[in-house]
């Protein structure tokens, strides 16, 4: 029962949050909701104040014409007594009965509509003691002096003034058994007699000032809640026409941004948004007779590289043939004359590069003017590892540098071997040069949905901020350093193509004096989408154990060159979801 609790209030909690959380996206995004609010949540705080002003005026000015008008009737009521009462002492037998005469003909000559203090009740009392005071009261608590009226609603210190000849106001309320509790004025002062002074006591009910200021009450909520509603409608008005313009300019430009270069923004009147909107129209016609100057700057560009390419291989050919005959001439003539076959060595040397030079510029151009085909198969990428090895196998030779693979892990999927070979064959390349006759590692796992492999070197690694550079075109780390390979400068921007045209990512990192790690991630079956990588990018450990010189496959079990995943080799903690590699500068890169 108490997990079953938790488990409900767990779910109540859930749902409250993600209830909050819709209020603060939309409370985040809506700018006519937010002006909406501010002005109500205003306005509510002016008329509750308005309205506390207004109700506070109102009753002070209700009672305080109430007062005036019972102090008249006080006046009036007094007069009347002492003119009826003059012969009488209060201290002879039968004052009880002249009291009751005196107070009734008060009241009914006091009883009228037409008085401006309204209804009112009369208490004249003849004793000398406070009423509630000992000996003014019997065992019953009743009044023992004379008096006529209700005298026990009159409180104390209300008689003990009028007592001292004095006259006496107070606001009470007046609790009766059976009746509700009714607010009163209550107004005292003597009466003079032929013999000592009596006690008169006007009662005034507020009921009607109360029915009055409830009325207003009403009135001043119900007028206030218009209020506000009309403040929200026309705020909410007002700001849609200022928001409505910015949403329409927010949408234009969206669409703008996803290539829809024609969209441009209504224009109505000459107002602000009007000129707005114009401003917006012009830097958008900018935009598109730059971009449209740029893409034929770009397609004249490519052109002209890859007809350029293909011109320059006729001479090539012929070139080429003709450094072949000097270079088979020399060879016969290499012991007598080693000037002219070093000549002719390093003429068919510069002719290969200039030949890759060209290959690479076609492969660029085709890739930019998006007609590149994928050859997809499936194929098991550690045979494409292993053939890429066997291609760099007289760079690890000239520099004695262990090349380690692990591919101890299938790792079968649909993807363009041809492709993929250049990929890695840039990556061995690139490591061997860097890497100081260092161990370079190669690494291959696969999970569910993609598969990886990994070149790492130990040698002098990357600046900060040169991950994101090592992919653009003709860039290079150190321009003064001497590459064995002798590498056009285009090798990694046609890998990232080829990554990305295989819905892949090409990621680097690396430290200065640590080396550097480039991963290549493939989806096992073509076109699906890829949210993570089957191994980390970056790793935790330093250099392996030396390795002798040559290409050597170390399983992940032997634990000699690469150790298994779970010794911490590389990070094996994968992301739940990774940025968009295009770039080649990665989350996990940085």
């Amino acid at each position: 029962m108490a997990e079953r609790l938790a488990g409900l209030r767990r779910r109540a909690e859930l749902a409250l949050a993600e209830r909050v959380g819709a209020v603060r996206v939309l409370w985040r995004r809506s700018m006519q909701l937010r002006v909406v609010l501010s002005t109500v949540a205003m306005s509510t705080v002016v008329v509750l104040v308005l309205g506390l002003v207004l109700q506070t005026q109102i009753a002070d000015r209700l009672l305080e014409g109430k007062e005036q008008a019972a102090l008249v009737q006080a006046d009036i009521s007094r007069g009347n007594l002492e003119r009826d009462l003059a012969r009488v002492d209060p201290d002879r037998d039968g004052t009880q009965a002249t009291l009751d005469e005196a107070l009734d003909g008060l009241t009914s000559s006091g009883s009228g509509s037409d008085r401006d203090a309204g209804a009112f009740e009369a208490v004249l009392v003849a004793g000398t003691e406070a009423i509630g005071t000992p000996g003014a009261t019997g065992s019953s608590g009743s009044v023992t002096d004379p008096s006529s009226g209700p005298a026990g609603v009159v409180p104390p210190q209300l008689r003990a003034p009028v007592l001292k000849g004095f006259l006496a106001t107070k606001y009470v309320t007046v609790t009766r058994t059976g009746r509700p509790d009714v607010p009163a004025y209550v107004v005292g002062q003597p009466v003079r007699t032929a013999g000592r002074n009596l006690q008169l006591y006007l009662i005034f009910p507020l009921t009607a000032e109360q029915r009055t200021l409830a009325l207003i009450q009403s009135t001043l909520a119900l007028a206030g809640l218009a209020l506000l509603g009309l403040l929200a409608g026309i705020s909410s008005i007002v700001t849609r026409q200022v928001v409505r313009p910015v949403r329409q300019a927010a949408d234009v430009a969206e669409r703008f941004a996803d290539g829809h270069l024609d969209e441009r923004m209504p224009v109505y009147g000459d107002d602000e948004v009007a000129r707005l909107a114009e401003s917006y129209n012009e830097m958008a016609a900018s935009i598109q007779q730059q971009i449209h100057q740029l893409e034929e700057f770009g397609a004249l560009q490519r052109r002209f590289t890859s007809d350029v390419s293909h011109e320059l291989r006729t001479p090539l050919t012929t070139v080429r043939m003709a450094a072949e005959v000097l270079h088979a001439q020399a060879e016969d003539r290499k012991d007598t004359d080693r000037i002219a076959h070093r000549s002719a060595q390093l003429l068919v040397d510069e002719l290969d590069r200039f030949e890759s030079l060209l290959g690479d510029l076609l492969e660029i151009s085709r890739l930019d003017a998006g007609v590149a085909e994928l050859a997809v198969e499936r194929v098991d990428v550690r045979d494409v590892v292993r053939r890429a090895a066997e291609t760099v196998r007289h760079l690890v030779d000239e520099t004695a540098t262990p090349l380690l693979l692990d591919l101890a892990e299938p790792a079968a999927a649909e993807v363009d071997p041809r492709r993929v070979e250049r990929i890695l064959r840039n990556l061995l390349a690139n490591a061997i040069d860097h890497g100081e006759s260092r161990p370079v590692e190669v690494r291959v796992a696969a999970d569910e949905h993609a598969v990886a492999v990994v070149v790492r070197d130990h040698g002098i690694g990357l600046k900060p901020g040169e991950a994101g550079l090592v992919f653009n075109r003709f860039w290079r780390a150190d321009p003064s350093r001497q590459r064995r390979s002798g590498g056009t400068g285009l090798g990694l921007a046609i890998s990232l193509e080829d990554a990305r045209l295989q819905g892949g990512w090409l990621q680097a990192w690396g430290e200065t004096d640590h080396g550097a790690v480039f991963r290549l991630t493939l989806p096992r079956t073509a076109g699906d989408l890829l949210r993570t990588s089957p191994l980390p990018l970056i790793p935790v450990s330093a250099a392996p154990a030396e390795a002798e010189p040559g290409i050597h496959e170390a399983a992940g079990t032997t634990g000699t060159a690469l150790p298994p995943p779970e010794t911490g080799e590389f990070a094996v903690v994968v992301p739940e979801e990774l940025p968009d590699p295009s770039s080649g500068t990665p989350e996990d890169a940085r």
